[in-house]
């Protein structure tokens, strides 16, 4: 458990970095513009809202944790989604979450390069309505996939454990039907996202932000202007942040109790070394991306309701930005759930065809090893050794 200490330290570090920032002298925090009384079609912000916006936080060190999420997340989710689509032969539940998971992070990622500029430029977004709307709801979309899938993932875990003889096409059937189950539920789920407006005009500023200014018409009563996004992201925390996190604690809890039962097996420790694995892996994911930022998002939207412009958005967008590196971990979590998976990259890697791959298993399932010389033995009549 060093690593989740670690990670742990981490977050509380740069929490104490940001709020002690956002602290300074005559600082307050909060995205609210209010409509200019000069034109309707713009908004204005307070000084320190504006310094934000152009502050570093926003852009420099945004932009700068978006590229090391493409950077890693692209090569990395291209490379599953080629594994489980074109190398995995016997394709079986974990596999079809997993290919999921990795189409939801690729979808996500090819749309983080308007993020990048769009902070590199001084949160000055220049790419219209529709498209913000569309990183926006993207961005959102791929948070929501990923909690899901990856509480699939955990369940399946400990099926495929509790339940090893369960019938494979079966399984195969259900997990498809889930997967489509969560896409329509998440397509369904973030139209909301489109039908109000993400951008602002900030007139002394002279940018458009996007998803970032929330135009509020009266400061005496905000709540007629943010209810909707509010009870959109009350609802969003509570189905499909709070539940599937308990769904994948007690799928861990009670795949840990089987692993415990079964000692007497050979293989026990094995599954067992490769399941708390699992388990860490999953944990550091949700510590850093889901936790931070859906407490955020509650909290966020919970005093801009009511009015309050310290309503501590600029660590709300920080958290937000550590959302993202769930597209960079979640192939970790491939790696330490199949074995198959891990022997596709390799393969993949070394260049080796599917042909060559299937050769090299024939030829080595025919030979006898020794330990005492340490080759492999042909067992045909033409005794032929190799070295290992």
């Amino acid at each position: 458990m060093d690593s989740t200490r670690n990670i742990q330290l981490l977050i509380l570090m740069l929490s104490a970095i940001i709020i002690g920032a956002q602290r300074a002298p005559g600082q307050g925090r909060g995205f609210i513009g209010w409509k200019d009384p000069e034109n309707q079609n713009s908004v204005v912000v307070d000084s320190v809202t504006a310094e934000t916006l152009k502050g570093g936080l926003t852009t420099v060190f945004l932009p700068i944790i978006y590229i090391i999420v493409v950077a890693v997340s692209l090569p990395l989710n291209a490379m599953a989604i080629w594994v489980f689509l074109f190398r995995t032969k016997k394709k079986h539940p974990a596999a079809i979450y997993m290919a999921n998971l990795a189409l939801s992070d690729l979808l996500f990622v090819v749309w983080i390069p308007l993020k990048i500029a769009y902070h590199f430029n001084g949160n000055d977004w220049i790419f219209g309505e529709a498209l913000c709307k569309v990183l926006v709801g993207f961005f959102y979309a791929n948070m929501y996939c990923s909690i899901l899938f990856i509480a699939c993932l955990s369940v399946q875990r400990y099926w495929a454990i509790a339940h090893p003889l369960s019938h494979q096409r079966k399984n195969n059937t259900i997990a498809t039907g889930i997967s489509i189950a969560i896409w329509v539920f998440i397509w369904l789920t973030t139209i909301p996202l489109y039908l109000y407006d993400q951008t602002a005009k900030i007139h002394n500023l002279g940018i458009t932000t996007c998803h970032d200014v929330n135009i509020v018409s009266d400061p005496a009563d905000p709540y007629p202007d943010v209810k909707y996004p509010f009870f959109y992201f009350i609802f969003m925390g509570v189905f499909v942040f709070l539940i599937p996190t308990a769904v994948i604690i007690a799928a861990y809890v009670c795949l840990l109790r089987t692993l415990g039962d079964s000692m007497m097996d050979e293989s026990a420790g094995k599954n067992r070394r490769r399941a708390i694995f699992l388990i860490v892996t999953v944990l550091v994911t949700f510590l850093v991306c889901f936790v931070p930022s859906n407490i955020m998002l509650l909290i966020h939207y919970s005093l801009l309701k009511d009015g309050v412009v310290n309503n501590g958005y600029a660590f709300y967008v920080t958290t937000l930005c550590l959302a993202s590196l769930n597209s960079c971990l979640d192939p970790l979590i491939y790696y330490y759930v199949s074995e198959d998976f891990r022997n596709n990259v390799k393969n993949t890697l070394l260049c080796r065809s599917s042909r060559t791959v299937e050769r090299m298993r024939v030829s080595f399932n025919s030979m006898k090893y020794s330990k005492k010389s340490n080759t492999y033995t042909s067992s045909s009549s033409n005794t032929q050794t190799s070295t290992c």
